[in-house]
């Protein structure tokens, strides 16, 4: 007669059904999102400058054929020209922005959200430095646009920048990431509700 013997599963052997990777083993993406938050600022800030300092208001600079133009708008809305004489108040929606991004990051281990965030974030200062430090004063300052499409003065799309089109991207971004069920943890919707209910 044979006996039986029991054998204890090991730490290294993997169950059926079981997650494959521990969300706590996930690496955080913090930096990861700061990197590209940093990186968005200086090319925004850079590319205002070149603008203020070469193209002159009057005088748009037409780019690839006429498929855009480089014309130097003052803006005192929100992206796009949208809510234009509500500078103080746009500038308190940034910091809020800022500060939800901010809290968000300490569970961040998703690299699709980080880079999403990275670039709203990016985005959301690089239109708050204009707002801050540029004319007509402190909290009111009017945010540099300078790409038009297919036309110099904004005929068929509202002029933009740099930090619009960030904010834009990253925000159909991080829609895409929930839609898909894509957490900012780095965890998928789907397994999350199959493991509450196991």
């Amino acid at each position: 007669m044979m006996d039986t013997v029991s054998v204890e599963p090991t730490p290294n052997d993997t169950v059926e059904g079981a997650p494959e990777e521990p969300v706590t083993s996930r690496p955080r993406r913090i930096g990861l999102l700061v990197v590209i938050a940093v990186l968005v600022v200086f090319a925004d800030l850079l590319s205002k400058i070149a603008v203020v300092a070469n193209v002159e208001p009057e005088h748009p600079v037409r780019v690839f054929g006429g498929a855009v133009y480089l014309v130097l708008v003052r803006n005192a809305g929100a992206a796009f020209s949208l809510a234009t004489g509500m500078t103080w108040l746009l500038t308190i929606v940034a910091v809020a922005v800022v500060i939800a991004i901010a809290r968000m990051a300490r569970r961040l281990r998703s690299a699709g959200w980080a880079w999403g965030l990275g670039l709203v974030l990016g985005g959301a200062l690089g239109n708050l430095i204009d707002r801050v430090f540029r004319a007509p004063g402190v909290l009111q300052g009017h945010v540099v646009d300078f790409v038009s499409v297919a036309s110099p003065r904004g005929e068929y799309w509202p002029v933009f920048n740099l930090a619009d089109s960030c904010i834009v991207s990253g925000g159909i971004l991080l829609v895409l990431l929930a839609f898909l069920g894509h957490e900012p943890d780095g965890t998928r919707a789907a397994r999350r509700s199959e493991t509450a209910r196991g």
